[in-house]
């Protein structure tokens, strides 16, 4: 239900009992869309409340636009996005089979690329970097169904499709790149820890770009040599081969995706292979799984699988997928450190089938670029994570890991600002001892006011596992007060879980310390979410 900000806790009644055979975001849902109808409050009746009643057919509301994207949730698996989705117009399902983490990696908001898909002035279906397979996959399947056709002039020069890509000049948008210099990646974890975790830094004082916390920063990084060449004596190509203008080593280094395998090239290893082995790249082509191992197997593990296999180079390439820019979440405040900018980065190593694989951009910063080397660039503007305007206003910052990017930032700034409003952060890795990035920096925090309280939590330091959920549940009283004097409600990290287990803190609290019924604790998430009061950076 849309609540009154004047109306006491006790008197929220939802307009739809418990009882009724809705299940409780049906519930939610409806609550929040007759209070909307009803409400004289101007600003609950401005919520985007006319979208799909979950479970429900679309065509069942009416609405086919205005439906309030219910399925716009970096945390909702694919499939619940879909039945959101079920009924709507193509690029509303194509909008709903994206990530939903806005991510610009793509050159596109997720609904803004799907848009261009529809109109036909966007092609590649595999551009969507966090969705993987999974999107693209669904992409394919949806335009199967009901195929874009190319669109009328005057409809793809719309302002929803003439202003999908951001621009805002050179060093603003990917297609624009411009120069940062390599300062050096600091390891921040200590030498037991598992992690391997850098302070990343960048000279910016030649690219002519600022930023504000919560952007992003997008960097190109490039593959890994010794994968590269792992990859042409699989696929036994020389590495001077001629590729438009570059060597085809180089062009694998620069420009193509080594990671997850695409279903393009076990397409192409189905035509050059016989026998068994073609069988299992028709299978895997398909998205099916012969052998148990299809979410893990890289390119070159899938040329080492159908081996001896001798690829056509230029046909090779087709089949791969282009290199994406990788975004971080900036950890630093250009008023603290003014012609520089810092990431936190997890240098991602780890084994499969005997041999160690690595993270493209992270192990590009954290090993393979050298103090005062120069690279492309870009940044990507926050699309609502940032700041409250008013410097008063309470903050509250959940990010565990590197979700403690954006936060650092967000401390810096207000220390620097000298922001006299409250903050509570909690913070959350394995061990204390090695794990608690930036220790000196946040007690300073606390020393000096800028951060009134700290809650952390240490997963394997005790006899059971303690999350920073855990320690907002602990902390439920102090946690509501805060919400109810009006903080702003911050989370970044993974996506698919802890962002997620956070969202159920937050309604377990509002229910145990707002005399909230389920419904109307996860309206009160949704209200928080509408006002601009709960923000998420997942990935």
């Amino acid at each position: 239900m849309t609540m009154q900000e004047t109306r006491p806790a006790g008197a929220r009644i939802p307009m739809i009992p418990d009882g009724a055979p809705f299940s409780p975001e049906q519930r939610s849902w409806l609550n929040g869309f007759f209070a909307g109808l009803l409400s004289s409050d101007t600003e609950a009746r401005a919520l985007p409340l006319t979208g799909e009643l979950p479970g429900v057919a679309a065509k069942a509301i009416g609405a086919e636009e205005d439906d309030g994207a219910p399925w716009h949730d970096a945390a909702m698996p694919l499939d619940e996005r879909m039945q959101l989705a079920d009924g709507r117009p193509l690029k509303r399902r194509l909008f709903a089979a994206m990530a939903q983490q806005d991510c610009g990696q793509c050159g596109y908001l997720c609904e803004t690329y799907s848009a261009a898909i529809a109109a036909g002035s966007e092609t590649k279906l595999n551009l969507c970097a966090p969705g993987g397979k999974e999107t693209s996959r669904m992409l394919k399947k949806l335009l199967e169904e009901a195929p874009a056709a190319p669109a009328p002039a005057a409809e793809i020069a719309a302002p929803e499709i003439a202003h999908a890509k951001p621009s805002g000049g050179p060093g603003y948008c990917r297609e624009q790149p411009v120069e940062a210099v390599f300062l050096g990646a600091t390891r921040i974890t200590g030498a037991a820890s598992d992690k391997d975790t850098r302070h990343v830094a960048f000279d910016l004082s030649g690219s002519g770009i600022d930023y504000a916390p919560g952007d992003s920063f997008g960097v190109f990084a490039q593959n890994d040599p010794a994968l590269v060449d792992a990859v042409l004596a699989a696929m036994k190509a020389p590495g001077d081969f001629p590729i438009g203008g570059k060597t085809l080593r180089e062009a694998l280094i620069e420009d193509y995706a080594l990671g997850l395998a695409p279903d393009m090239l076990f397409e192409l290893l189905s035509y050059i292979t016989g026998g068994e082995r073609r069988r299992k790249a028709k299978l895997l082509a398909k998205g099916e799984d012969p052998d148990g191992d299809a979410a893990t197997m890289d390119v070159l593990q899938a040329l080492e699988r159908f081996a001896p296999v001798h690829p056509d180079p230029e046909a090779f390439l087709e089949c791969l997928e282009p290199l994406q820019p990788r975004l971080y979440s900036i950890s630093s405040s250009p008023l603290a450190t003014p012609g520089e900018l810092h990431l936190t980065v997890d240098a991602v190593r780890y084994a499969i089938a005997g041999r160690q694989r690595v993270g493209v951009a992270s192990t590009f910063l954290a090993d393979r670029l050298s103090v005062g080397a120069r690279l492309k660039v870009y940044l990507q503007k926050a699309h609502g994570f940032g700041l409250p305007t008013d410097p008063q206003t309470p903050i509250i910052m959940v990010g565990p890991g590197t979700g403690i990017a954006p936060f650092r930032s967000f401390l810096w700034h207000r220390c620097a600002s000298k922001a006299p409003g409250k903050a509570w952060l909690f913070f959350g890795h394995q061990h204390e001892a090695t794990d608690f990035f930036y220790r000196d920096e946040i007690e300073g925090f606390l020393a000096k006011g800028t951060l009134t309280k700290l809650s952390t939590a240490w997963s394997r330091d005790g006899a059971e596992k303690v999350y920073v959920q855990d320690r907002m549940r602990e902390a439920g009283a102090d946690l509501w007060a805060w919400l109810e004097t009006g903080a702003h409600f911050y989370v970044c990290g993974d996506a698919k879980r802890m962002a997620k287990d956070v969202e159920k803190a937050v309604m377990a609290v509002a229910a145990a310390h707002g005399g909230m019924s389920e419904a109307e604790a996860a309206q009160f998430l949704a209200d928080l979410k509408a006002k601009g009061r709960y923000q998420a950076d997942v990935y």
